[in-house]
């Protein structure tokens, strides 16, 4: 178990907040074209129902605030505490710009070319983290798990729709 330090709620309800808040921007974007725009695409046989996005996004937003939080609480004097929680800004804002890219400017293939990108620093993030928490690096596995089933569905959204 872990030993608490001071300010550790305020750390753990900062990160939760700050990756949940990824989720609402992008789901700003979203909301609106999945009855039209995103409703009308041809999609693959393994797309699952809408209703399931919500969910899974809101539990790998949780599993990621808690895995910042894990690698926060080690404290920022750490050269790499540093440099891993701004990688993980950078995956946490390209996690936004994906739902922006693909939804908001309706273009599977900059969504395509987005989601590669989130997805090496996702594997960099995760490397780093792992480098400095076990805990830390496996929260993230789900996501780069979800982040990679998302990637295969963008691609066929992409070339089914060409």
């Amino acid at each position: 178990m872990m030993n608490r330090k001071p300010g550790d709620i305020f750390k753990l309800i900062i990160s939760i907040v700050v990756c949940e808040l990824a989720g609402v921007i992008g789901s700003i974007f979203t909301i609106s074209a999945i009855p039209t725009w995103y409703a009308a695409l041809q999609k693959p046989s393994f797309t699952p129902p809408n209703w399931l996005f919500a969910p899974a996004w809101g539990t790998l937003y949780l599993l990621m605030g808690i895995a910042a939080f894990v690698i926060w609480r080690k404290g920022l004097d750490d050269k790499r505490v540093k440099a891993a929680l701004i990688v993980f800004l950078i995956q946490l804002i390209l996690n936004a710009l994906w739902s922006i890219v693909f939804f908001r400017l309706e273009s599977p293939l900059f969504g395509v070319i987005v989601i590669v990108i989130l997805w090496i620093v996702i594997l960099f993030t995760i490397l780093k983290f792992f480098r400095i928490s076990t805990l830390a690096g496996g929260l993230l596995l789900p996501y780069i798990g979800w982040v990679t089933f998302a990637a295969a569905l963008n691609v066929s959204v992409f070339i089914l729709n060409s």
